[in-house]
């Protein structure tokens, strides 16, 4: 099994930028796609963004695309998050999902491991 660990999250202004980071231990996440959803207040847990096991396939949910990249670090077993011109509507805690070697991440039903998710707060 492996362990997901985000970081990054914090408060920023709207316009402002973030990285989030998730790192991974117990397996490496070389061989595996890798995603990133966001759960705002009662709301549904959303798909963001997810990469291939190699970086080199990238999808983004339309409410981030041109502003969020998402990339990972295969020798460092680290998965990136860079969101920037940040809006309030991207308040939400941030997951790192690893697949279920599904073979790419398009939904929950991909995931087979969870981060304990890091808090995103955008002021306005």
């Amino acid at each position: 099994q492996v362990q997901l660990v985000e970081s990054g999250g914090g408060l920023v202004q709207a316009g402002g930028s973030l990285r989030l980071s998730c790192t991974a231990s117990g397996r490496t996440l070389s061989s595996r796609a890798m995603g990133w959803f966001r759960q705002a207040p009662g709301k549904e847990r959303e798909f963001v963004a997810a990469i291939s096991w190699s970086g080199i396939n990238t999808e983004y949910a339309d409410s981030g695309k041109g502003r969020f990249t998402i990339s990972r670090d295969n020798a460092k077993n680290t998965l990136y998050l860079q969101m920037n011109s940040l809006k309030p509507e991207d308040t939400a805690v941030y997951y790192c999902a690893a697949d279920r070697l599904a073979g790419f991440i398009r939904s929950k039903i991909d995931v087979g491991s969870w981060g304990q998710g890091t808090q995103v707060t955008v002021s306005s």
